[in-house]
């Protein structure tokens, strides 16, 4: 589903160059759970931005699905993002002023879906997570495991090839972060590509696989 090639992505500061991710290169079967790892600064989330196409890495390739992303133009990288990918990050990123199911709503109307069919996709990735009676709650109104959920939703409601998770258990607590990463084990066994940055140890062994990162560089690659 993912094939990295050589892929770096340096920073200037002054007159020095930074070597977030340095010569990675990789790939991940569909269907894998794979958790990137690594001390603070190691370059864990540079990576993800890279392969989910949030940032242009300052040079190598990046296949989803056997297309080359790096070389799309921005609209068709748009495109991409909207189409066959799913994002969630540590602050939820969802709308304060949007309902629960408004917020789901949101990227399969900008997909140009009929609004029923988008409500309908969007309460049933609601009730998947387990929020099929909060669809009217506004976030406000959620507790914070309740929001990241609804986060989950929304990345899920299109079906994307990949999910790409950004620590997505850092603002929770330890019984809401095991059923987020309960979440997300549900959705790997049914067949859903997960790729997830996190610093917890007892969470990545949850995964398939642990990719870890030292100074921009890939120090260890294990299967669970």
């Amino acid at each position: 589903m993912i094939e990295v090639k050589n892929l770096f992505k340096t920073f200037k500061s002054g007159d020095v160059e930074i070597h977030a991710v340095e010569d990675v290169s990789f790939t991940v079967p569909s269907g894998q759970f794979v958790s990137i790892t690594g001390k603070s600064g190691s370059g864990k989330s540079t990576l993800l931005y890279q392969l989910g196409l949030l940032d242009m890495p300052t040079s190598g390739q990046v296949f989803i699905d056997g297309v080359e992303s790096v070389g799309l133009n921005e609209d068709d990288r748009t495109l991409m993002r909207l189409n066959a990918l799913g994002y969630i990050f540590q602050d939820y990123a969802i709308l304060p002023t949007l309902t629960a199911i408004e917020n789901v709503m949101v990227p399969l109307l900008m997909q140009g879906m009929q609004e029923s069919v988008a409500r309908e996709k969007a309460t049933r990735a609601l009730v998947r997570v387990g929020l099929g009676d909060r669809v009217n709650n506004l976030p406000s109104e959620l507790s914070g495991g309740q929001q990241q959920r609804v986060s989950i939703a929304r990345a899920i409601g299109h079906s994307p090839k990949v999910l790409f998770a950004d620590e997505p258990t850092a603002n929770l607590d330890s019984d809401t972060s095991h059923t987020v990463l309960d979440t997300f084990l549900e959705l790997n066994k049914e067949g859903q590509t997960i790729i997830m940055v996190t610093h917890e140890p007892e969470y990545a062994a949850l995964t398939d696989r642990i990719i870890t990162l030292g100074d921009g560089k890939l120090i260890a690659d294990t299967l669970n």
